[in-house]
């Protein structure tokens, strides 16, 4: 017979997972009431008013405390999306940038600085629009000889604004609300103005959009018609996306890698895989992948406490080196790009690891000195463009970019 002492520390047992089940979930929940509350923007009618500040706070929110993981996930996939387009991808491998091993790593991190740092800072702030400068300036170089058209800048900017949504709609443990993402189109329609790009491809361009919603469903439709007519296989596609994979696969061991590459496979759609000319996936990974996913979602939504505003994710320092005036990563997943040659960054268990492994710590030969916006981008244009870098910077922070893009269509 079971003992009555036995079934009443199993009745508590159960009682308190159910009782840590329903913390999580309420204070997960009760942290997005919360955030909500703090903005005016409970309408539809109301979200034509959302500012630029605003929409930065609101993404900053999801992007660093509410899906971290997934948001950083989407925001590199959008940009391994664009290698299927021979255009973009061809451009790549002329200029070296990401069709090499010798420079693919250097080039997805300087990339993920400049998009950390306007993303992670307010668009009336010095940060955010150098960061944003330096980004143009590099640009600049090929959209005038006629290498970067609007069409694929606009391509690029739809989808950094796009699959977020759409892959914490598919993967995490609560979607978006629609402020929410009205705050994400508002953000990513702001930071077209501030590029540069031209929006008249657009069918409201002339007469304007009323929200956030309307612009995100204007470059919605017009991207998907793009894909479909540009995002063909080409070899050049194929090996871009090569050398892009290896870096998402740099910590696994070589033996392993053929797994991992159907993985990435199994996380592309049939028009993506077809224009990197990459194997299907065998049958079975998709719903594996899929599986994976669906268990980590439950685990976040039952089982995970909110992260707290001390571990929000950032990419970069938000203070710089007192004695430098340079930042730093933060970490590192292949190679320690401006990662600091700290004694625990050296000798750490991390640093033993990959030193047993043949792979690279932080040290000489990946500026562990940091970085200063103007000197991110490929070597041969580290610190080239100032007064280019300079003048836009200016440009852009007398422009009042904190308030409503869609003001000035109301006047």
């Amino acid at each position: 017979m079971t003992r009555p002492d036995s079934d009443v520390t199993k009745s508590l047992i159960v009682l308190a997972v159910f009782q840590y089940i329903f913390l999580c979930r309420a204070l997960r929940l009760w942290r997005a009431h919360r955030k909500h509350s703090q903005y005016p923007y409970k309408t539809r009618e109301s979200f034509a008013s959302m500012t630029n500040e605003h929409a930065w706070e609101i993404q900053k929110y999801v992007f660093s405390l509410e899906f971290p993981f997934t948001v950083e996930k989407s925001l590199q996939f959008a940009l391994f999306r664009t290698y299927g387009i021979p255009t973009i991808s061809t451009l790549l491998v002329k200029t070296k940038q990401l069709s090499y091993s010798a420079t693919a790593s250097k080039r997805v991190v300087d990339t993920a600085v400049l998009i950390s740092e306007f993303i992670g800072h307010s668009p009336t702030t010095a940060r955010h629009n150098a960061a944003i400068a330096r980004m143009n300036y590099l640009h600049s170089i090929y959209q005038k000889s006629g290498l970067i058209s609007n069409d694929d800048m606009l391509f690029t900017l739809a989808l950094f604004a796009l699959e977020p949504i759409r892959w914490i709609a598919r993967y995490e443990w609560r979607d978006l609300t629609p402020m929410e993402t009205c705050a994400i189109a508002t953000f990513w329609k702001s930071t077209g103005d501030a590029m540069g790009i031209s929006y008249d491809a657009l069918p409201s361009s002339g007469t304007g959009w009323k929200d956030g919603l309307h612009w995100l469903e204007e470059v919605e439709a017009w991207s998907q018609a793009y894909e479909e007519r540009y995002m063909v296989p080409d070899v050049h596609n194929h090996q871009t996306a090569n050398e892009t994979t290896a870096i998402l696969l740099y910590e696994m061991p070589k033996s392993l890698w053929p797994i991992g590459k159907r993985i990435v496979s199994a996380m592309m759609d049939d028009r993506l895989r077809a224009a990197m000319l990459y194997e299907p996936p065998p049958p079975g990974y998709i719903e594996r992948v899929n599986y994976v996913f669906l268990v980590r979602r439950l685990i976040l939504r039952n089982l995970a406490l909110p992260r707290p505003y001390a571990l929000r994710y950032m990419t970069v320092t938000d203070d710089p080196d007192p004695k430098t005036g340079r930042y730093y990563r933060t970490g590192y997943d292949a190679e320690p790009w401006y990662v600091p040659a700290t004694f625990w960054n050296r000798f750490g268990p991390q640093a033993w690891m990959r030193w047993l492994a043949g792979r690279p710590y932080p040290g000489r030969g990946f500026k562990p000195e940091g970085l200063t916006i103007p000197e991110v981008g490929p070597v041969n244009m580290e610190g080239k463009g100032r007064d280019y870098f300079e003048g836009t910077k200016e440009k852009l922070m007398g422009m009042g970019r904190g308030g409503c893009p869609f003001a000035f269509q109301k006047e």
